[in-house]
């Protein structure tokens, strides 16, 4: 036996997905997530999937990645690690200074948000480059030492080295690495900004190197447990993460590039949409994973994840790509309250424990989750596939509490709870798409997590789409995902010319340098050759602007073939009016940054129809619309097949890892691929 094996580690639960290499099945589990060590969490889903324990045996393993969100979680918590930054000499401000502009014009108590880093935690060593990276004055390597001494006299755990113009030649920032490591050893993390973001912009690229050096530590001593662990079970191949950028890499790498694993846990379910888009034929997709405290959506356009070269977390600007992720407080577990005599719901969260009312843990305030409840939308007696029994009078005692609070019918208030958490949902897609110029209603609503496919259909109510697509483990769809990913390394190289100084040769041979760069890194990362490929991408803008756009290119030659520079400035005025609605075709342009990215393809796992079950149907009262509806109650692997009709809503379909509300006048079939595809009406 050979499996793919891939694991999403959540704030609750811990997410398995296999795939066996032989028989073509997939498999899903979930079991509770071990915050002591996490890999026990994994180790029970594993078991879980096989009924047994005992049988697992992680020499079969042929494949294993997973999704983290350690690094992301130390920021959220401002637990990282303690940084001291060493800059240029007359440049220790840029990182306290950051920005003048302010994000939120009509916010009174607007702040910035609070460096990670403190002013007296920044040195400066003097020497200095000018813009082309020609050396003006050498490297002060004393001040250098000052700063190894520091850190090691006061317990630091990483250095960030980001010095001026070393995006344009790192040869300062690399003597000063050597420098630290030599007299730091490995037991503090040195981290420079060229090599985390060779890109142009002081501020963004400080910020970028000093989020590395915060979460690095908590990272590296992640992912090194994490494979001492497995390998103590006999994995015998590598630990693959996934990126912030929807690609893998090996545990390795991302030990010495933690930063980009910030967002890797909830990047799964993306590449999880790419997928499905894939196999249902759709070339666009909004993904709406829906889990116990949060709500992130993520888009697919054109057969790709939507990812930009820069992002904003926490407040803290970074450069590297990255897929567009916007997330909010809405969950199953989101708190609903009274305030002003008015109903809210979220962004607090009961969490894991107490949580939810109906979990019986002691929680007594209502939830998402607790309405869903007392509107009769779980299967109490098989909620996360008889992982938990869940406490029917508990939740109907805390929405009633509620209910008094605001003089309403218990019912009333629990639809109430979920339009309140519908709506907000709603808008939380429309700030990725209608305020970007998308029309959502030509999108195919992708909805996973625990709670997703709960609220699928009334959030596409909202919003005018059609369809809604339940992928199979919707629950587990993140960790799904990250089977059908690829491996990803992105590449840089800053390239500052005007269109009349461009030499279309000379462009053409940096990027083939690039691309045997980014050919060596898929061999270090494990890739056969016929499985590895390049694509080239130029940062432009009209002469004069700040900011760029991203166009991409045939191939590495094209820069130099006849007419390149008019079919590139076309392009560009094309990518211009998509994004801005307007562009200038006869101004001139100017270049910024090369980019290489190099994608290793793996076999894909995700092609295998379910197999089928028999299980007769239930039936329960379900409130929809203020009105009580008889409602089927369903296993998903028992639903009918492709060719064998359609499910009519009001239907409730349920499953090891997901909950699928199909309301009344939905029309739900399932295709080959075994995904729920639910036509909604208005």
């Amino acid at each position: 036996m050979t499996f793919r094996v891939a694991m999403d580690i959540g704030g609750t639960f811990t997410d398995v997905v296999c795939y066996d290499e032989q028989t073509g099945a997939v498999l899903a589990s979930k079991a509770p997530t071990t915050p002591g060590d996490l890999a026990e969490g994994v180790f029970a889903a594993l078991g879980r999937v096989v009924d047994d324990p005992t049988l697992i045996s992680f020499s079969w393993i042929s494949f294993f990645v997973h999704g983290t969100t350690q690094g992301l979680n130390a920021l959220l918590e401002r637990k990282g690690a303690k940084v001291l930054l060493l800059t240029s000499a007359g440049a220790r401000d840029v990182y306290q200074i950051a920005r003048g502009n302010r994000d939120r014009m009509f916010d009174l108590r607007y702040r910035k948000p609070t460096p990670l880093v403190p002013r007296a935690d920044v040195m400066e060593a003097a020497g200095r480059l000018d813009w082309r990276g020609t050396e003006l004055q050498p490297l002060d390597e004393q001040a250098v030492r000052r700063a190894a001494h520091r850190a090691k006299a006061e317990g630091f755990d990483a250095v960030a080295v980001t010095l001026l113009f070393s995006f344009a030649n790192p040869a300062h920032e690399l003597r000063a690495g050597e420098i630290l490591r030599q007299e730091l050893g490995d037991d503090v993390l040195v981290v420079l900004s060229h090599e985390v973001a060779r890109e142009w912009r002081e501020y963004e690229r400080t910020s970028s190197a000093v989020l590395e050096a915060y979460a690095g530590p908590v990272v590296r001593t992640y992912l090194s447990r994490i494979e001492r662990r497995f390998a103590e079970r006999g994995l015998a191949v590598p630990v693959h993460v996934m990126q912030s950028s929807g690609g893998l890499v090996n545990a390795g790498f991302a030990m010495r590039r933690p930063l980009q694993t910030l967002l890797s846990g909830p990047v799964g379910g993306t590449m999880g949409g790419v997928a499905a888009a894939r196999l249902l034929g759709r070339e666009n997709a909004i993904c709406v994973d829906m889990g116990g405290t949060s709500f992130d959506v993520s888009l697919v356009v054109n057969g790709r994840p939507d990812v930009s070269a820069e992002a904003h977390i926490e407040g803290f600007p970074v450069l590297m790509p990255i897929v567009n992720l916007h997330t909010i407080g809405a969950g199953g577990g989101s708190i609903a309250y009274a305030e002003a005599g008015a109903l809210r719901v979220g962004p607090e969260s009961a969490g894991a424990v107490p949580g939810p009312a109906c979990y019986g843990r002691g929680g007594d305030r209502p939830t998402v989750t607790d309405a869903n409840v007392v509107l009769g939308r779980v299967d109490p007696a098989w909620f996360a596939g008889g992982l938990m029994e869940l406490d029917v009078e508990a939740a109907g005692t805390a929405v009633a509490t509620l209910a008094e609070t605001l003089d309403m019918d218990p019912l009333q208030l629990a639809e109430g709870v979920c339009d309140v958490a519908n709506a907000k949902m709603a808008q939380a897609i429309r700030t990725l798409t209608v305020e970007h110029g998308v029309e959502p209603r030509e999108f195919a609503l992708v909805a996973f997590g625990g709670a997703g496919a709960m609220h699928a259909v009334f959030i596409a109510r909202e919003l005018g789409i059609g369809e809604v697509v339940v992928p199979r483990f919707p629950g587990a769809f993140s960790a799904w995902g990250m089977l059908e990913a690829d491996v990803r390394r992105d590449l840089t190289h800053p390239y500052f010319r005007a269109q009349d100084d461009l030499d279309g040769e000379h462009l053409a041979a940096r990027l083939a340098e690039l691309e045997r760069d980014a050919i060596a890194a898929l061999d270090s990362q494990g890739v056969p050759l016929d499985r590895r490929r390049v694509e080239h991408a130029l940062d432009m803008r009209y002469e004069g602007q700040d900011y760029t756009l991203t166009i991409p290119l045939l191939d590495a030659t094209e820069p130099a073939r006849p007419g390149f520079l008019q079919a590139i400035a076309r392009r560009y005025a094309e990518a211009h009016t998509s994004r801005y609605g307007h562009a200038t075709p006869e101004a001139p342009v100017e270049f910024v940054m090369l980019r290489s990215t190099g994608f290793g393809t793996f076999p894909k796992a995700a092609t295998a129809a379910p197999v089928r079950e028999t299980h007769p149907p239930a039936v329960r009262d379900v409130i929809f619309d203020g009105q009580v509806h008889r409602t089927a109650v369903l296993r998903r692997s028992a639903l009918p097949g492709p060719l064998n009709g359609e499910v009519e809503g009001p239907a409730i379909v349920v499953e090891e890892t997901a909950t699928t509300v199909i309301p009344p006048g939905c029309l739900a079939t399932v295709d080959a691929n075994g995904f729920l595809i639910i036509k909604v009406t208005s």
